[in-house]
């Protein structure tokens, strides 16, 4: 949902110079959305009917500048693959939030996985993801002006 989001975002404002991409630590490649994701997405006026899982690789870690993840899961298995250095939290990138060494931990800022629940629950992902997405855009469009 959060590749569908990013991409409409980003048409609506005629940006070309940034390419999104999807990829699941637990996936498999090629398959489709789930139907929760369906349905949230056609809710909202776009549709993930064409969209195919991709299992996260090196070579997409070595490919991407910035690497958003939901949770600390995904952060882990990005680091592992040696993208430590370009990879953050969706929430916690969108927010300016970030691990400074104090301590203070900003997993309050995952975004639990949907997967398996409820309508509802599908809806309630598609929200935070719509005010994340919408907050890391501004911050990445913000901070190629200068």
């Amino acid at each position: 949902m959060a590749e569908g989001i990013a991409k409409g975002l980003l048409g609506d404002r005629a940006v070309e110079s940034v390419e999104v991409r999807s990829a699941g630590t637990h996936a498999a490649d090629g398959s489709p959305a789930s139907g929760g994701a369906l349905r949230a997405a056609t809710r909202h006026g776009w549709s993930l009917e064409s969209h195919r899982s991709t299992f996260l690789s090196g070579d997409l870690v070595d490919w991407a500048d910035l690497i958003l993840v939901m949770g600390p899961g995904h952060l882990h298995q990005v680091e592992r693959l040696g993208g430590g250095e370009k990879v953050a939290l969706l929430g916690e990138y969108a927010s300016g939030e970030s691990g400074d060494g104090s301590g203070m931990s900003t997993t309050h800022l995952a975004i639990p996985d949907p997967f398996g629940g409820n309508d509802a629950r599908y809806e309630q992902t598609y929200q935070t993801l719509d005010r994340y997405v919408t907050m890391a855009l501004r911050r990445l469009s913000e901070g190629s002006e200068g």
